[in-house]
């Protein structure tokens, strides 16, 4: 299964878990694909129902996203974009980086956006608690290099044929309004923050809201995955155990990487949790 690159990174982005989610999807949903927490869209993008929904509490990620679905952000309107901001990046350094970040945090344009995901340590996003993007850049001026931009530039070109192509709705709110709007029809799947891995001003996440996003999700009249962790060489997701073990959960080991060294791979057994029966439920 080829796999498309969204243009937003993350740390936590499921690219490579895309063909193991996408082998226990049932073949007859008639409905659509749905998302209460999008984050970059690698998921929903790859699945690619004909109809989805894709939502996030993070009004950033939804505002990227809706302006390509409205033509506003193009492949052309990001290469001309980077190669000017990638130039100033190379001659000014940092005092560019943080230029770019004090923009986005008074005029929030998706492209500025881009850019500090892309030219950020270690293509992190987090927000502080006034909701300013604050994460600290990334110390390579020379981050958009020809090869780097023409790469970004396929990945928004992917993404902008994609939602020509097929339905796809954008929408900021909160998980539980997504979850109450779905159709029994449709197939909801979940990627909540996880808890004490990432906080921030828009993915805050703590055991009041997973014991909500149970309830929600135990009320839903239709199927549903739910995205999560099972354990690390630390400690197990107490929550596994407590809360979803009434339902089908498939494990599988899976490789995070923080910067490029070898030994910052970090091993954590992800878990898919279903209303539904699938043909893994062995650990994989």
């Amino acid at each position: 299964m080829k796999i498309g690159v969204p243009p937003i990174k993350s740390q936590g982005i499921k690219t490579k878990l895309v063909p193991w989610i996408k082998t226990i999807i049932p073949g007859d949903v008639t409905g659509a694909w749905i998302e209460p927490f999008m984050g970059t869209g690698a998921v929903g993008f790859n699945i690619a129902l004909q109809s989805a929904v894709l939502c996030d509490a993070n009004p950033h990620l939804v505002n990227f996203y809706s302006s390509i679905a409205k033509g506003e952000i193009t492949p052309e309107i990001v290469k001309d974009y980077l190669i000017r901001e990638g130039k100033m990046l190379l001659s000014l350094g940092e005092d560019h980086y943080y230029f770019i970040r004090d923009r986005f945090n008074s005029d929030h344009s998706p492209l500025d956006f881009l850019f500090l995901n892309r030219a950020g340590f270690n293509g992190m996003i987090r927000f502080n608690r006034k909701g300013e993007f604050n994460i600290p850049f990334c110390r390579k001026p020379q981050r958009f290099a020809q090869a780097y931009v023409t790469k970004i530039i396929n990945q928004v070109d992917f993404v902008s044929k994609l939602l020509k192509a097929k339905s796809f709705i954008f929408r900021c709110q909160d998980f539980t309004k997504t979850i109450k709007g779905a159709s029994p029809t449709d197939i909801i799947y979940c990627d909540p923050p996880y808890i004490d891995r990432h906080v921030d001003y828009y993915n805050g996440w703590d055991e009041s809201c997973e014991k909500l996003l149970f309830n929600a999700l135990s009320n839903f009249n239709g199927r549903f995955i739910l995205s999560t962790w099972h354990h690390n060489d630390y400690r197990k997701n107490e929550y596994i155990e407590s809360l979803w073990s009434k339902f089908n959960v498939v494990t599988r080991e899976h490789f995070y990487h923080v910067g490029g060294k070898e030994e910052n791979r970090n091993p954590v057994t992800e878990a898919l949790v279903t209303n539904f029966g699938t043909t893994q439920l062995e650990v994989l």
